[in-house]
């Protein structure tokens, strides 16, 4: 996988936080970003392609893969999506691009929104991927949603019930959530598979939950903050989910996402389910390529 990027782990602003990624191809830059329970590895069918045209930054969020995993604050703010997209800002500018465009899957989606809001100057485009705003889904919650994304909730309660619980257990947690637990799972190769069983440790699992912790809490209301004031993303967006998703099938994206983006270019389903870089690689890179090149 990669084989023509090279790996980086560059310091954050963060003392106690490195991130790891990989950086190749030429042109206009790029930047992808993870969801849960990835890493950048999550691209390797996509970013390849895109790199024949732009050059290419995949990384692993604070907290995942091989970036690193600090211990969660008691407010939950250092894995706050501000803070996660002011990682992945200091990452860009070392390397070199003060402005670029950006594509998120699931909570590198969120992370990714928080950035396009907080900084329009230096985010081009925005491609969000299968999912609806954090505002909007945490306001329209259903028993059937709630039912399908227990883990919001679950990951979220106080330290270290969810840890402890999950703890020796880890193998069985990364398989069960991304091949059999919810709507539109699997479609993986044994080699990702076995990647980020890899990267599911204790300490890994420890970030998630602040992750969601700081969902719940610090990034809320932030998000509620912005929606009453009225702010919403002016950047460029285009809006990709999976047809067999829960977000299909819970939501209705195409009214979820206009109270929070003013420039939506484009509403795109596609013919998968909540993991199109690995489902439905060629169609993602269609759009991607398009938009991005646009």
């Amino acid at each position: 996988m990669f084989e023509k990027f090279r790996k980086f782990d560059i310091q954050t602003s963060d003392p106690e936080v490195r991130i790891h990624g990989v950086v190749g191809g030429a042109g206009e830059p790029v930047l992808l970003i993870h969801g849960n329970p990835l890493t950048h590895v999550h691209w390797h069918l996509v970013a390849p392609r895109l790199a024949e045209r732009f050059t290419v930054v995949a990384t692993d969020l604070r907290g995942y893969g091989d970036s690193s995993k600090p211990r969660g604050l008691p407010d939950h703010s250092n894995y706050s999506f501000r803070r996660m997209a002011q990682d992945q800002l200091e990452v860009m500018a070392h390397l070199g691009f003060e402005k670029f465009s950006v594509a998120g899957h699931d909570r590198g989606a969120r992370t990714a929104y928080r950035m396009a809001l907080d900084h329009p100057e230096r985010v081009l485009r925005f491609a969000s991927i299968d999912i609806v705003p954090t505002h909007y889904a945490l306001t329209h919650i259903t028993r059937e949603w709630a039912l399908n994304s227990y883990h919001w909730f679950f990951m979220a309660q106080p330290y270290d019930i969810p840890e402890k619980l999950l703890e020796g257990k880890e193998r069985y947690y990364i398989d069960r959530k991304l091949t059999k637990m919810g709507i539109g799972k699997g479609g993986f190769t044994p080699e990702t598979l076995a990647e980020y069983a890899r990267c599911c440790t204790p300490e890994n699992l420890h970030a998630v939950c602040e992750d969601y912790r700081a969902g719940a809490t610090v990034d809320f209301e932030m998000d509620k903050a912005d929606f009453e004031a009225g702010r919403k993303i002016g950047s460029p967006t285009l809006v990709i989910w999976g047809e067999k998703s829960h977000t299909e099938k819970m939501f209705n994206p195409r009214e979820a996402w206009p109270p929070y983006a003013a420039n939506i270019v484009k509403f795109c389903p596609l013919p998968c389910g909540h993991y199109p870089a690995e489902q439905a690689p060629d169609v993602l890179c269609d759009e991607l390529l398009i938009f991005f090149g646009g």
